[in-house]
């Protein structure tokens, strides 16, 4: 337990670093199509898990849903109460964990995460808890990075410059592997819909975008700090090699994509 305790305190530290919401600002167009996908009715009740500042929450709202936002990180809770008060949408926010989330069972007729709970540490627990907080007949929906792709690529090339994770500790990127989603959802569901996807990261230039992703992603920004200046600068020549290898266009522009997988799954 104390281990797990420490875990969230780093993976809240994590989350609070860099500026995420300019990196949200890519992300949001599959929060919209997910909610879309997810067929909110006016007044549904909705639950977006590991909300991070609020994407799929504002488009649920914006159908007419009721929405609660939740997220581990208190950095995070107070960029989307921030936003969502700005746009005028009554989204209640809490701090929360995807593991042991505060709520009656079957509260929900909606409990979404958009790249959010793929992360706690414990993907059985997070599964559970989606389903024990949704109505009978409920819709648990995902959108999860999978591991193809510049993410994935991006995300082992900072593991080899880290600790080595906790033993048994599960990946990430295996929330978008499709049968290891249904064998998480075993038992769980009446029926799950699956659909393959891929995130477009489009930049001027090479340069411009490990600009980007230095700046405002939260991963990358904790590894700087445990890192001398010698291994930084070989982490940006190695990344820049690998930005330069995944790149989909030519001609000085930089555009780089990562497959992902959006999860629709009807509680039994």
């Amino acid at each position: 337990m104390a281990d797990d305790a420490r875990m969230k305190d780093a993976i809240r530290w994590m989350w609070s670093l860099g500026d995420y919401g300019e990196l949200a600002v890519h992300l949001e167009p599959h929060a919209i199509e997910l909610a879309q996908r997810s067929r909110l009715q006016a007044g549904s009740e909705v639950l977006d898990v590991a909300a991070g500042n609020g994407n799929f929450a504002i488009a649920a709202a914006r159908l007419g849903a009721s929405v609660v936002a939740t997220d581990l990180t208190p950095a995070m809770v107070d960029l989307g109460r921030s936003r969502t008060r700005s746009l005028g949408l009554p989204i209640e926010w809490l701090e929360a964990d995807a593991e042991d989330l505060p709520f009656p069972a079957e509260r929900f007729d909606v409990v979404a995460s958009v790249f959010g709970a793929m992360f706690a540490p414990n993907p059985e627990v997070v599964a559970g808890e989606l389903f024990r907080v949704a109505k009978r007949g409920g819709l648990v929906a995902m959108a999860n990075y999978a591991p193809k792709g510049f993410l994935s690529r991006f995300t082992a090339l900072m593991a080899e410059r880290g600790p080595a994770p906790p033993p048994g500790m599960h990946s990430p990127f295996e929330w978008g592997n499709t049968d290891e989603v249904h064998r998480r959802f075993k038992g769980l569901t009446s029926s799950i819909e699956v659909y393959p996807q891929a995130l477009t990261f489009e930049f001027v230039s090479l340069d411009a975008g490990w600009d980007f992703w230095e700046r405002t992603n939260p991963p990358m920004k904790a590894m700087l700090t445990m890192i001398d200046a010698d291994q930084a600068a070989s982490l940006r020549e190695d990344g820049k090699k690998l930005f330069a290898e995944l790149n989909q266009v030519s001609g000085g522009g930089l555009t780089l994509e990562s497959d992902y997988l959006q999860v629709l799954a009807r509680k039994a």
